[in-house]
């Protein structure tokens, strides 16, 4: 046993089935919380001690063009809990109290349209929600002037919101791609937002409250995680429905198919990121998103998807054959890479920089590439330049954080830290057969080193042509 402690499997196919069977997940109301308000009453508190006594101040995001269903931006969500649109959240640290303003009651949209459900200013919205005040968005510029007129600062986001099947990086370069096409040059809704503020509050100073929330978000709370570990188990159900489903002549929108239908079924809003289904040389590409190929006999499948689940990601990938069974080539090209993976995971701890992890796990995998009996030349050079990628990896994280985005914020932390969820994806890549090997599990980091939320998602060779060779387990039937 190394020195390293994380939960071990308690079996393999059959467990994961049992968790299925035995956890029924509740269905997910599109504009309702599954967190009680104390927890966003929590967020905030932490966000009163960053701001001292100046004020935060932030925009929901608005309407969905058509006949979409509303998702609040990210930020907003993470400290309100709140899915209306164009709605305004004050938090003000010297009070330490936080007012929601609110469009009103629109009379159609109640009695004809949508029915009751949505939350409207008045004393009821407020006790539902656990705030100081819920009241018209026509009540803001009045408090606001009152601020600027203490010259109060002003915290607000300057990141662009962050909606579903997206993550910051995206919308930062989706607005700065805007910014420079000479036939747009549009700002965003926050730079609008901060020049609204400006032009109310001049004696204001106008700060980024981004870097205070990624430091909450960074740590996640139990029932933040409870939430990511329901939706590794509906990525797990989904991603085993298509592993089952898999045979030559199908394409690779049938395994989405598989997947969105446990997504679905299980209470997601949707998925966390487009399917990336890819057969045989289109796992070559990391984002390969087309799904249009056919399986064919010989291929393997990379198949990496996850659902979008009451405001949280998860992301998880594995490979499997799209026939029934490795050949003896994939069998070893498979089985070669599943254990360099597993010396990365073997090497995390609590604590430690993504570069010790790092070097802990190239002693391992020097050892592997030195035992292993090569039959193909091309495969042992390809092993060692997947070795020596990660020897001379560029100081960062080892994959990449997972929470309310699928590439989630880190805040300012340099080692893992207990709360903390990411993935490892460390990918071995084939040139002579232009063919990519991507593994990817959701790892939560605890005080005894990590937990593996996906551990139960058949990952050897037996165990998934076991799962392929038998019936659709009942638990997905």
């Amino acid at each position: 046993m190394t020195a390293h402690r994380h939960r071990a499997p308690i079996g393999r196919v059959a467990a994961l089935i049992a968790i299925f069977a035995a956890a029924a997940v509740p269905a997910q109301p599109v504009t309702r919380s599954v967190f009680p308000p104390e927890e966003f009453a929590a967020r905030r508190a932490r966000v009163f001690e960053r701001i001292g006594d100046s004020v935060a101040l932030l925009e929901g995001s608005t309407e969905r063009p058509g006949e979409q269903p509303f998702r609040q931006g990210n930020e907003f969500y993470y400290l309100t809990g709140v899915a209306e649109p164009r709605a305004i959240a004050l938090l003000d640290g010297r009070s330490r109290e936080t007012t929601l303003f609110l469009l009103p009651a629109h009379a159609p949209d109640v009695d004809s349209k949508f029915g009751p459900g949505a939350l409207y200013p008045g004393e009821q919205s407020a006790r539902l929600l656990g705030l100081a005040a819920v009241l018209s968005r026509d009540a803001l510029p009045e408090m606001l002037a009152a601020i600027g007129k203490q010259g109060r600062t002003i915290f607000t986001p300057f990141r662009p919101e962050v909606l579903g099947s997206a993550s910051a990086y995206d919308t930062q370069l989706l607005t700065r791609l805007n910014h420079e096409d000479p036939w747009d040059g549009r700002p965003s809704r926050e730079e609008a937002f901060r020049l609204k503020l400006i032009e109310a509050a001049p004696k204001s100073e106008i700060r980024d409250l981004d870097p205070i929330v990624d430091d909450l978000r960074a740590i996640k709370t139990p029932r933040e995680i409870a939430v990511l570990r329901t939706a590794t188990q509906i990525a797990d159900a989904g991603i085993l429905r298509a592993m089952h489903a898999a045979h030559p002549g199908l394409i690779e929108y049938h395994l989405q198919a598989e997947a969105e239908y446990e997504f679905k079924r299980r209470g997601a809003y949707g998925p966390a990121y487009f399917a990336l289904v890819a057969t045989g040389k289109n796992s070559w590409y990391t984002h390969y998103h087309y799904d249009t190929a056919t399986l064919q006999p010989g291929e393997l499948v990379q198949f990496d998807y996850a659902p979008d689940y009451h405001y949280y990601s998860s992301d998880v990938t594995r490979i499997f054959p799209a026939g029934a069974r490795f050949d003896a080539h994939q069998r070893e090209v498979y089985t070669l890479y599943l254990r360099l993976y597993q010396a990365l995971m073997t090497s995390i701890r609590v604590h430690e920089t993504p570069e010790t992890i790092a070097r802990r796990a190239v002693a391992k995998m020097d050892e592997i590439v030195a035992a292993h009996a090569y039959t193909d030349p091309d495969l042992k050079q390809a092993v060692l330049a997947f070795v020596d990628g990660i020897r001379n990896r560029k100081p960062g994280f080892l994959g990449h954080a997972v929470g309310m985005e699928v590439h989630d914020v880190y805040g300012a932390y340099q080692t893992l830290e207990p709360g903390m969820v990411f993935t490892i994806e460390p990918m071995l890549r084939l040139p002579a057969e232009h063919v990519g090997l991507r593994l990817e599990d959701m790892l939560l980091i605890t005080p005894e080193g990590y937990e593996n939320l996906s551990a139960e998602l058949p990952v050897e060779v037996d165990a998934i042509e076991k799962l392929k060779a038998g019936p659709l387990p009942a638990a997905l039937r």
